[in-house]
């Protein structure tokens, strides 16, 4: 087996273990950007810079099409199966989507870039890691005797919606987890984990499609075979572990809180932390 043969079989293995990493980051609450700063440590692509860069982002087009497969009857205005009323339901999610993702559009355009120079480094990641960990300690904890005021998506008001998107803006700075800001911030505007789950899943379909379509304007379509190759394994590894993942975290929170997700965050935290200082 030759040099490049070698490089291309480590580069395909890397594809698929960085593919895991994001389809089960990318769902549970537990910061993608985290564990992607401490993987690159033990698992690099043999690529330019560009396009590990581009890859790290579009492999999150497998895990959101996992999103689009789950969801499809559910997320179709167009279905014959459905009635009037059921496809007039089904626009009404698109619209409540639309207005939860606003906010970290608008804020994502202008500063994405300014926030990824000045907050991208362990130090920022692993104080988000921890600080969002006990926040979810803290809110389940709050609302271990409460019962939520939001249980359907009927029930979801576009104010609770566009509120959930203002929290999807503090998942501008790394290590915050965009899935962990929108279901925390679901859960304290009353919604149950159930609801916050999906709209946060719901929420990151025009979210991840953008970003990823940006990314592969920006690096263009002159892929090698080679990359071609890399990249497609990477997406369809994310796309059958979300599959998986998403799965696992609707049955876990159906007797389950996000508690030893907070935990599992403040320890990940301290691991970031430890590992770069020394």
């Amino acid at each position: 087996m030759g040099e490049a043969s070698t490089v291309e079989y480590l580069n395909i293995l890397a594809a698929i273990i960085l593919g895991i990493i994001e389809g089960i980051t990318e769902w549970l609450p537990i910061s993608s950007t985290g564990h992607m700063i401490l993987a690159d440590e033990f698992v690099r692509l043999q690529a330019t810079d560009a396009f590990k860069e581009m890859f790290l982002v579009v492999i999150q087009l497998g895990a959101i099409l996992a999103v689009v497969f789950l969801y499809f009857h559910k997320l179709n205005p167009f279905s014959p199966a459905k009635t009037v009323r059921q496809k007039r339901e089904t626009i009404e999610i698109w619209l409540k989507v639309f207005v939860g993702v606003l906010p970290a559009a608008i804020v994502g355009l202008f500063l994405d870039d300014w926030l990824d120079e000045h907050f991208y480094n362990f130090v920022t990641v692993a104080v988000m890691l921890i600080v969002y960990g006990i926040l979810f300690i803290v809110v389940e904890n709050r609302n271990k005797n409460r019962q939520p005021a939001t249980t359907s998506f009927a029930d979801l008001s576009y104010q609770t919606a566009l509120g959930i998107g203002l929290f999807q803006v503090l998942s501008l700075i790394p290590g915050t987890s965009r899935s962990g800001a929108t279901i925390l911030g679901g859960i304290l505007l009353g919604a149950s984990r159930e609801i916050a789950a999906e709209y946060s899943f719901f929420m990151s379909i025009p979210v991840m499609f953008g970003a990823s379509a940006l990314k592969l304007v920006k690096f263009g379509l002159d892929f090698t075979l080679t990359e071609a190759v890399i990249l497609l394994t990477g997406m369809v590894t994310a796309f059958i572990v979300s599959i998986m993942a998403i799965r696992f975290l609707l049955r876990y929170i159906k007797n389950n809180d996000f508690i030893v997700f907070g935990w599992y965050r403040i320890v990940l935290g301290l691991i970031v932390l430890v590992y770069f200082l020394l």
